[in-house]
């Protein structure tokens, strides 16, 4: 059986390593929000309830697609509303 030594230098390059790694794995950008959400997604994100989501659709503030029976909505459009309603506020 070998024995092997394992000085101060030899830890200190691992711990090196290990957090170089540890902040390559952390910093990678997590994913991507989709880009098109349905219905309960975007009421969920606002905080809204079903009848609110439908005015926003029906007065032209909020744009929608329909495929279907299923309504979707563009991620970037509901950052624009939420972005404007801010600004609004200040």
């Amino acid at each position: 059986m070998e024995v092997q030594l394992i000085t101060k230098q030899d830890l200190e390059e691992f711990r090196v390593t290990l957090l170089r790694e540890l902040q390559a794995f952390f910093s990678k950008k997590t994913e991507d929000p989709k880009r098109y959400l349905k219905s309960y997604q975007v009421k969920n994100m606002l905080k809204v309830s079903g009848g609110t989501l439908h005015t926003l659709r029906s007065n032209g503030t909020l744009k929608f697609s329909r495929i279907g029976h299923i309504i979707y909505y563009n991620y970037d459009d509901i950052m624009q509303l939420m972005e404007g309603n801010t600004k609004k506020k200040k």
